[in-house]
């Protein structure tokens, strides 16, 4: 029975502790508990992951054999069963995740082959040898993904011409440039370090003017005051090298946008309805900075952002909004995946998968990162690990048929829309000024004893704080020092090198071991993972007597970390990473530079680091001998411990911030630069420059004399002076005459406008870009064929009598309309609505993917024409024909072709916009299903089901009624914030995009009385993606009347972030 022991103590310490807390219908475990430790579940969880049955039911028979009429012995009996009915559940979903695992693989394959077949239609027999050919090759691992690299001209520092606008993105955590906090929480840690030092590298190389930033700012009382600044400025660069003036804006700047409650320090977890309030406000930044930058380096023409580049998932999210409003280009680095962490955690089987998403809002991290991949250009990683084993998981990339598309866009076939992301290894970058390489006698021989203390009895030296801290924990200071540094999380595996030390005599005998495992008060406040790891070191160092041999300090400051580094080298000690997984190993790398070698685990990035640096060993994480031989190796051969460290030194370089920044931009600069490009030959150009210029004075001018006729009984038509009309004054009369007969009178012989015939138009501009509000109406009423009901239409007239009752703003205020209709059967509605389509500034229609002017872009005929600046903005990545056949296929499949689920609507589809017809609802996909098919397939899109899910539409990528919004914004000035948006209780698919954000939103209830969105997704994301506490959101009961909604409006109007 000696083998039960650990399993009988366990249960009595969950007896102990409480063992009410476990219950039968939750049985997956959580140990962070609001944020406190839970001991019971701890106990549950280690008998649950270690348990044998075998082991468990001898200690149930033990229990049976001496139960007497103790409640206790009782109890004991109960858990038997209910802890055994854990592992047989933990069982089950390992099982499960082998079954889904499997089906994923068998999906890809057909989903490959399917897009091989596709893409082979349109190529000559030779050509198609060559398709089959590439995936065949792209099969072989050997292939690198930098086989291009030799042909991309490398970023030089002979660039004089500083003119890039560069923009980072990392929402989460505390960020800031001095005295950064890191450790204080899990979301402010190394990719804080990384975004900040990345930022002040950039704005250091040649070309590049400013860079910004971009975080959440914090203005909580928990937090320090400094997080609450708009701006922090990281670096400035008023002097080329040349010594030449370069501008006030240069320089790196962090830049915290307001978003979410001001008030609250808020975990990325509970971040993601805040996002589109983060877009719009990071987008009025960019348009004010892209002017001034104009004025400064720009030549007078706004200077667009190089790239926007966003650091984790909800911040590649936003990257992607605002991409696509800017349309330039997007780059993402992933730093910690979702579907990583969901594969890892589903591994562990102590949680469900609703579980894991109800604690990490796994799926919305998950959708956020795929929408990353599709708009992204550039992918950065730090290891090829990361890229096939993690980025692999992903629908929207696949290794081998992101090969396929590489060499058939280098030979220039076309891919037919299908699209991946470039994926690029670029180790991230190390600050090594602070680091001062020496020989190695002189930096390490002799010098201990000198600073501690020495034999003679000498004063010792001014030490580093830290290091007493840590040697008060040692007996002998002076022995080589095996140090690791990390959070102490499970996965970072401290407990196995602990009992790697612990049970091996040579290595204790040689050496001491310092954990550097965060900052903590108090274990019991921690949270349930930490708190466990540290309570199983204590009782390591308990159990082998590591007492005088184990260091564990409970404090230090950032600032004490190149101490800790430097203290292990004076002692010829050796850094260890023995993670079970290590995405990068920065530490590794901070290690090397202080002259330590490592031993680090050999999944993951270490492989990558160990290949450039060559300066330790690699291990098998799960070998607990392997780990004990390796450290003993390392420290006990001198000769291979001095070679180490050298090859540390010289080959350090190659993780350098200059080194990382050169290949970074070169990078970059072989994307397709795109940025916001306005044409000139728009319908209506043909006034003009002058004459639109004074047509916008005078427009300004009747506004004012209109005002002014009350007292003086003057109009425009009349006089600009009364004086001087009543004194006939020729030449005002004459000049007020020319500029009318200018206006009247635009000149038409444009050749390029040869036959069209246009209103009279009062500027090439609509009239929106002077408007200061404007009101968009979203109301998607439609009956079960898809028709509006005729109740929209009143309902839109009882909208405009709402605004035109504040007679203040109602001059100021325009209307727009944007529904899923394409403009044919919207002009035909309000027709029939009789409501004058000149009543709105703007239409948008076919869910976002045109948008017009009425009467600015309007022909004689009354016929409207699209916003041509809009078309090219919203076609990046789109594939017309690919995108057609492929859905076809999705929504019929083989054998259903004589009932097929849906029918292309010929009449509404045009270039950028395919509509079908819902025959059998039953049959429709999901979209995020559909989405899913699509992407593995390469094809980048934005499906919707709309009017009542009689309709499915596809859109491009960059295009929907969200972003044609903040087009609106970016085109015309016109902010988001002062928009007002009226949308009803559901919608269409897209509809939960149209809640959140600056802009106001004003909810009809009981207006929609059926949606689309039941067909969006199959998990529920709606409360991960709408704020529940918005100040910007209200409601409002159906059938106000013009009043309630006038004032419900004006509460709107007040209201802030």
């Amino acid at each position: 029975m000696a083998g039960n022991e650990w399993i009988n103590g366990y249960l009595e310490a969950i007896l102990d502790s409480g063992a009410a807390a476990i219950e039968e219908q939750k049985p997956m475990v959580d140990l962070r508990e609001r944020g406190h430790f839970n001991p019971t579940k701890y106990f549950v969880e280690e008998v649950v992951t270690g348990v044998d049955e075998t082991d468990l039911h001898r200690t149930w028979i033990k229990v049976v054999a001496t139960r007497n009429a103790r409640e206790r012995s009782s109890r004991l009996e109960n858990m038997c069963w209910r802890i055994w009915h854990l592992t047989r559940k933990k069982k089950q979903l390992e099982w499960e995740e082998l079954q889904r695992l499997a089906k994923r693989r068998w999906e890809r394959e057909l989903v490959r082959k399917d897009a091989t077949e596709d893409l082979a239609e349109d190529l000559s027999e030779g050509e198609k040898g060559d398709t089959v050919s590439e995936l065949i090759h792209a099969e072989t691992p050997r292939v690198s993904f930098h086989s291009n690299a030799s042909s991309l001209e490398l970023w030089s520092d002979d660039k004089k011409e500083k003119t890039l606008y560069i923009i980072l993105i990392s929402l989460h955590g505390l960020v800031r440039g001095e005295n950064m906090e890191l450790g204080r929480d899990s979301d402010t840690g190394g990719q804080v370090k990384y975004v900040v030092e990345l930022s002040r590298a950039l704005a250091k190389m040649p070309g590049v003017y400013r860079v910004d930033l971009f975080t959440r700012q914090v203005l909580s009382p928990e937090v320090d005051w400094s997080y609450g600044e708009p701006t922090e400025m990281l670096t400035t660069a008023s002097e080329d090298a040349d010594g030449n003036d370069v501008g006030e804006s240069s320089g790196a700047y962090i830049i915290r946008i307001p978003f979410g409650p001001r008030d609250k320090y808020l975990h990325k977890e509970l971040l993601w309805p805040y996002i589109q309030e983060f877009v719009d406000g990071a987008l009025a930044h960019i348009l004010n900075m892209s002017k001034v930058l104009g004025e400064q380096v720009g030549g007078g023409q706004p200077v667009w952002p190089y790239v926007i580049h966003g650091h984790y998932a909800d911040a590649g999210d936003s990257a992607a909004l605002l991409s696509g409003a800017l349309n330039v280009p997007m780059v993402l680095t992933g730093h910690s995946l979702g579907r990583n962490k969901l594969e890892q955690l589903l591994k562990q089987g102590r949680q469900s998968k609703e579980d894991i998403n109800s604690m990490y809002k796994i799926m919305r991290r998950i959708e956020a990162e795929e929408l990353s991949l599709d708009v992204a250009e550039l992918v950065i990683t730090s290891t090829q690990q990361e890229i096939e084993e993690q980025w692999g998981l992903y629908d929207g990339f696949d290794v081998k048929l992101e090969k396929i598309l590489r060499a058939r866009a280098r030979r220039g076939v076309n891919c037919h829309g299908r699209y991946m992301p470039r994926m690029v290894v670029i180790p991230p970058g190390m600050d090594f000024s602070s680091v001062v390489v020496q020989e190695d006698a002189s930096e390490v021989d002799g010098e201990l004893p000198t600073v501690i203390g020495g034999t003679d009895g000498s004063s010792p030296k001014a030490i580093p704080t830290i290091w007493s801290e840590v040697m008060r924990f040692l007996t002998n200071p002076h022995k080589p020092m095996i140090l690791a540094l990390s959070r102490p999380d499970p996965k970072k595996n401290i407990t196995t090198l602990l009992k790697a030390f612990g049970e091996c005599r040579p290595l204790r005998e040689l050496a001491n071991l310092t954990l550097i495992m965060g900052n903590r008060d108090d274990i019991d406040e921690m949270t349930g993972g930490n708190a466990s790891v540290l309570i199983t070191v204590l009782k390591l160092i308990d159990k082998y007597d590591l007492y005088g041999l184990v260091a564990y300090p409970k404090h230090h400051k950032q600032t004490d970390v190149p101490d800790i580094y430097r203290l292990a080298a004076k002692t010829k000690g050796v850094f260890i990473n023995p993670a079970l997984v290590e995405p990068f190993g920065l530490t590794l790398i901070e290690a090397a530079a202080h002259g330590l070698p490592m031993v680090a685990t050999k999944n993951g990035g270490p492989v990558d680091i160990q290949r450039a640096l060559n300066n330790g060993l690699l291990v098998d994480p799960h070998d607990q001998q392997a780990i004990a031989d390796a450290l003993l190796k390392l420290v006990s051969e001198k000769n291979l411990w001095h070679d180490c460290r050298r090859n540390g030194w010289k080959n350090i370089h190659l993780y350098s911030w200059p080194e990382h920044c050169r290949t970074y931009l070169t990078k970059v600069a072989a994307c397709r630069m795109r940025h916001p490009q306005w044409k000139t030959d728009t319908p209506g150009d043909e006034v003009s420059a002058e004459v639109s210029s004074l047509n916008d004075s005078l427009k300004d001018v009747h506004d004012m004399s209109l005002r002014l006729s009350v007292d003086d009984k003057a109009s425009l038509t009349g006089s600009l002076d009364p004086v001087a009309s009543s004194s006939g004054e020729p030449d005002v009369q004459d000049q007020v005459k020319r500029v009318l007969s200018k206006i009247k009178k635009p000149e038409t012989n444009s050749k390029e406008n040869e036959g069209v015939k246009l209103e009279n138009v009062p500027s090439k501009y609509p009239i929106l870009r002077r408007r200061h509000r404007l009101v968009v109406l979203i109301l998607d009423c439609y009956d079960s064929n898809g028709l509006p009901e005729k109740k929209m239409a009143q309902i839109i007239q009882d909208i405009f009598k709402a605004v035109r009752l504040d007679t203040q703003n109602a001059k100021f205020t325009g209307f727009a309309i944007s529904t899923a209709m394409p403009v044919s059967e919207t002009m035909e509605f309000l027709k029939s609505a009789k409501i004058q389509v000149n009543e709105f500034d703007a239409l948008i229609c076919g869910s976002g993917s045109e948008v017009y002017y009425p009467g600015t872009y309007t022909a004689e005929d009354g016929k409207l024409f699209a916003d041509p600046d809009y078309a090219s903005h919203i076609a990046f990545h789109w594939g017309y024909e690919g995108l057609k056949k492929t859905i076809w296929k999705l929504m019929n499949p083989e054998g259903e072709q004589k009932s097929p689920c849906a029918e292309e609507d010929v009449k509404s589809s045009n270039a950028h916009y395919v509509a079908y017809f819902v025959k059998e609802l039953s049959k429709a996909k999901k979209v995020d299903d559909l989405r899913q098919k699509l992407r593995m397939r390469g094809l980048r899109c934005h499906p919707m089901y709309c009017r009542n899910s009689t309709r499915m539409q596809v859109v491009p990528l960059l295009a929907s009624r969200a972003q044609a919004l903040r087009y609106l914004f970016v085109r015309w000035r016109l902010n988001v914030a002062n928009m007002f948006v009226i949308v009803g209780e559901t919608g269409d698919t897209d509809y939960e995009e149209l809640i959140a954000g600056a802009h106001k939103t004003l909810i009809m209830k009981e207006v929609v009385t059926k949606g689309s969105e039941a067909l969006l997704r199959t998990t529920d994301l709606r409360n991960d993606i709408i704020p529940s506490d918005s100040p910007l959101i209200a409601s409002i009961k159906g059938g106000a009347t013009p009043e309630e909604i006038s004032e419900a409006l004006k509460a709107l109007s007040k209201a802030s972030l």
